[in-house]
């Protein structure tokens, strides 16, 4: 009679078995490692939940994840699953250079390959800063195997002189006030101890906040839980509700790209429109949506974000906090007000449909001071708008909702900077030639420019002027801006300026125009000048010569495909 451990179940510890030549032997070795860890022998024959975790010593948002870890465990073993948790790069914001959008996807092929490598029926995705979310459901996608995600949840905001405060939109109007001279050294050190006061993201509708948002829009996580607060007991119960919903998630057999289809990205991108979201996450959802095939048109954005309108009024579009989002109703007053826009066929990872979810939401109570009625929205239309023109052939991003007005139909003479050094170096000089009415220019701070694309788009109002008490000027460049920035900052120019693109060609003095209402954004200069130019110059950018710094200059694709690796994408 052969032993018991030859019969192999493709299940729990029995998956993707290590290759020794003797499938029977590597599993009774893996057993006998497992073992070795103090579990029981009838624990470890359960089904396998892994959970992906991503705290870090570099990364204050997550510090409160080993608590959150505990009780998506407690939620997995009253399911019947069996948890096992394995960490991940983690991307701290403001912790890396260049900048963090570099290493989203690095994260994601290390997400993909360790749930496609380790024996694991189902997956949660622990997330929450800007990028961490993004690249788990990038990597999840592209892996395959069912999977849900949980958020850290945002921050709450501090106090200082009787002000909330929370990061980032308000250290940007505090240190704009700083570089006007409005603020003392003492104060600035003053303010700078209460913005970012408990572990979570960012308090506003940033880039994190605005992702959480997403993935709850896309069926990824479960419902009422994008905008609990990282401190919150309730955060601590959707951990462990999400513990219990993978180990259901291993009967139904529901995979990322049964929910994550094309109609729940046009889903998402409604929502995005309606929370006043960050640009970042054009990128991130572009990105995401390219794992599994699904193209997400600048164009359809448009289309989306005239019949779209702004409903949450947060910052750094309006007055409030997260906090006030989620005690307001949360994402479920959002999906209910945008429910006639919404494909409410969607499922989501608990296998309901949108439509089913917001019916059993009927005695929803909301602060309508902070998510508004579609017929008394905060905004008629979206939040963000791509244009096009000469200047940006593919298209560029503004997000009208946190911009003056008064400038979207306007001309400029350019202001050019030649890179970030150039910038860092200028803006501040009391001779730069510069006036309110002139564009900001920056160039080659793209995907392929070496520096990553950061979120230097919003640029610093020049010195002097800033001293004079201007607040917004047009500024365009092919970098990205943080999700808690405002201003009229076109971004994400493309193509870049360092592939090529029209961007590169400008000199200064040259005209821009800008029209929201036409969607468009032109250089004025005539096109045998242009040609002249596009002659003369040289771009002589020394590649990466090793690591993934080589890998990311090789194969890292334009903003308007979500700045994924070309070899990533699916099909």
């Amino acid at each position: 009679m052969q032993p018991a451990m030859n019969k192999i179940e493709a299940e729990g510890l029995s998956r993707g078995l290590t290759n020794y030549g003797d499938p029977a032997f590597s599993l009774y070795l893996r057993r006998s490692f497992a073992l070795s860890t103090g579990v029981s022998a009838e624990l470890l024959a359960r089904p396998v939940v892994g959970i992906a975790t991503s705290p870090s010593g570099f990364n204050n948002c997550h510090r409160h994840f080993p608590e959150l870890l505990d009780a998506v465990k407690r939620g997995v073993l009253a399911a019947g699953g069996l948890p096992l948790e394995f960490p991940t790069i983690s991307l701290g914001e403001v912790f890396l250079n260049p900048t963090s959008l570099m290493f989203r996807n690095l994260m994601s092929m290390d997400v993909e390959e360790m749930i496609r490598a380790q024996p694991m029926d189902a997956v949660v995705l622990m997330g929450g800063c800007d990028k961490t979310v993004p690249a788990q459901l990038m990597g999840a996608a592209s892996a395959g195997v069912p999977a849900i995600q949980l958020v850290g949840g945002p921050m709450m905001t501090g106090r200082h002189r009787g002000e909330r405060l929370g990061a980032c939109t308000d250290c940007r109007r505090f240190w704009a006030q700083y570089r006007a001279g409005k603020l003392g050294t003492g104060e600035i050190e003053a303010i700078e101890a209460k913005l970012a006061t408990t572990a979570g993201t960012c308090a506003v509708m940033g880039t994190a906040s605005t992702m959480a948002c997403l993935a709850e829009a896309l069926g990824m996580s479960l419902p009422g839980t994008a905008a609990i607060p990282a401190v919150h007991a309730d955060r601590l119960r959707a951990a462990e509700a999400t513990g219990r919903a993978a180990v259901q998630l291993i009967r139904s057999r529901i995979t990322p790209r049964q929910v994550m289809t094309g109609r729940a990205i046009e889903n998402a991108l409604r929502v995005l429109l309606a929370i006043g979201g960050s640009t970042n996450a054009i990128i991130h959802l572009t990105a995401i949506a390219g794992r599994l095939g699904i193209d997400v048109p600048l164009a359809r954005l448009n289309e989306l974000s005239e019949a779209t309108p702004v409903l949450v009024d947060l910052k750094p579009t309006g007055e409030h906090y997260m906090e006030d989002f989620f005690a307001a109703g949360g994402m479920s007053a959002v999906l209910r007000e945008l429910k006639p826009m919404l494909d409410l066929g969607c499922i989501a990872v608990t296998g309901e449909s949108l439509g089913a979810r917001i019916e059993a939401e009927r005695n929803l109570y909301v602060d309508r001071s902070v998510i508004r009625t579609a017929a008394e929205p905060v905004e008629p239309v979206g939040g963000l708008v791509a244009l096009f023109g000469s200047l940006a052939p593919r298209g560029a991003i503004l997000k009208r909702s946190a911009a003056d007005k008064s400038l979207f139909e306007s001309q400029g003479r350019a202001v050019v900077f030649e890179s970030l050094q150039d910038l860092a170096e200028r803006i501040d000089r009391e001779d730069l030639d510069v006036t309110p009415d002139d564009f900001l220019v920056l160039k080659n701070a793209g995907p392929m420019s070496g520096t990553g694309m950061p979120e230097a788009g919003y640029l610093p109002i020049p010195g002097k002027l800033a001293r004079a008490g201007v607040k917004d000027m047009v500024r365009i460049s092919d970098a990205r801006m943080s999700g808690t920035a405002f201003g009229t900052v076109v971004l994400h120019v493309t193509p870049e300026a360092t592939a090529g693109g029209p961007l590169a060609l400008v000199r200064d003095g040259d005209r821009i125009a800008i029209s929201v209402a036409k969607r468009s954004i032109d250089l004025l200069v005539e096109e045998r000048e242009l040609g002249r130019r596009r002659l003369a110059s040289v771009r002589a950018t020394e590649p990466p010569r090793r690591g993934y710094a080589r890998l990311y200059a090789e194969h890292v694709l334009q903003a308007d495909q979500g700045c994924d690796f070309d070899f990533l994408r699916g099909t």
